[in-house]
């Protein structure tokens, strides 16, 4: 049965990946993101797998733009199967030397976003008694890593918000996910990543941190096959609550459930070698 699948921040990624696989599908594919050309581009793309499609530019900070943008995707498909919210921004940094308005415009897209969208939709999937709901977390969303404190913060903020979402939509017929990739191969972390600056006490641990980083994205999944898995998912009548789309993730969320904490962050530390060598 077609589906109409809103997603957020579909221009590039993870997003755009999973729009050209549910309108190949026949899906019907809704969405919106910042990036008018990527928009613009994928427009073209869905078009020519034929279907009805609905993608704008805009802002997720534009609270009285997503309510008109429901009220299009409703007058024009009647309903709404399922939501990804799939928009966000990463941070990086030591915490003791970031611009703390500029964090706070992370936790406004991140978590304030994720919420507006997803209270813009839930009243029809009430009303009809069905829908899914599926929110892009991150593996930093349960294991904090160093110099992603806002990052992480956003990210527990969103499995809180959706968890907490969960006990009260569950009655009406909607189910909800949320998928935690540690790392996928895009351009996603080294628009961000920086190196603090000279004679920082930071700087050495946050360029081994940034080399082991690059070195890891070499063998994490593309976005066709993080997609893939996302598509799985909203094709699920019950999907887990938890999902993980590369290994990275899974192991290290199997270990936060079975090893003493002490253990998990000498494991992490090593892991992402910003051990503090002994003097």
């Amino acid at each position: 049965m077609k589906q109409v699948v809103v997603i957020t921040g579909l221009a590039q990624g993870i997003g755009r990946e999973v729009a050209k696989l549910l309108a190949a599908e026949g899906h019907h594919v809704a969405g919106f993101d910042i990036d008018e050309e990527g928009i613009s581009t994928l427009t073209e793309e869905l078009s020519a797998s034929g279907g009805k499609h609905y993608l704008t530019t805009m802002d997720i900070t534009d609270r009285k733009g997503i309510l008109a943008f429901r009220d299009r995707v409703l007058e024009q498909y009647g309903k709404v199967d399922t939501v990804l919210s799939n928009v966000g921004i990463g941070f990086f940094g030591p915490f003791e030397q970031i611009d703390l308005e500029e964090a706070l415009k992370c936790l406004e897209i991140n978590v304030i976003g994720t919420a507006a969208l997803l209270q813009a939709f839930i009243p029809s999937m009430r009303k009809n008694k069905s829908g899914k709901i599926i929110c892009m977390s991150s593996l930093v969303g349960q294991i904090p890593f160093p110099f992603e404190s806002i990052y992480s913060a956003s990210k527990f903020a969103v499995e809180g918000l959706v968890q907490s979402i969960k006990f009260e939509v569950e009655p009406f017929g909607i189910r909800v996910a949320i998928v935690q990739p540690a790392q996928v191969s895009t351009d996603f972390a080294a628009k961000i990543h920086y190196l603090p600056d000279e004679g920082s006490p930071y700087r050495e641990r946050v360029k081994r941190f940034i080399d082991k980083d690059n070195e890891l994205i070499k063998t994490a999944p593309t976005p066709i096959q993080a997609a893939q898995k996302i598509v799985k998912l909203i094709h699920q009548k019950n999907p887990c609550r938890f999902n993980q789309v590369d290994f990275m993730s899974a192991f290290f969320l199997f270990l936060n459930r079975i090893l003493p904490m002490k253990i998990r962050d000498r494991i992490l530390i090593n892991h992402m070698d910003i051990k503090v060598p002994k003097a």
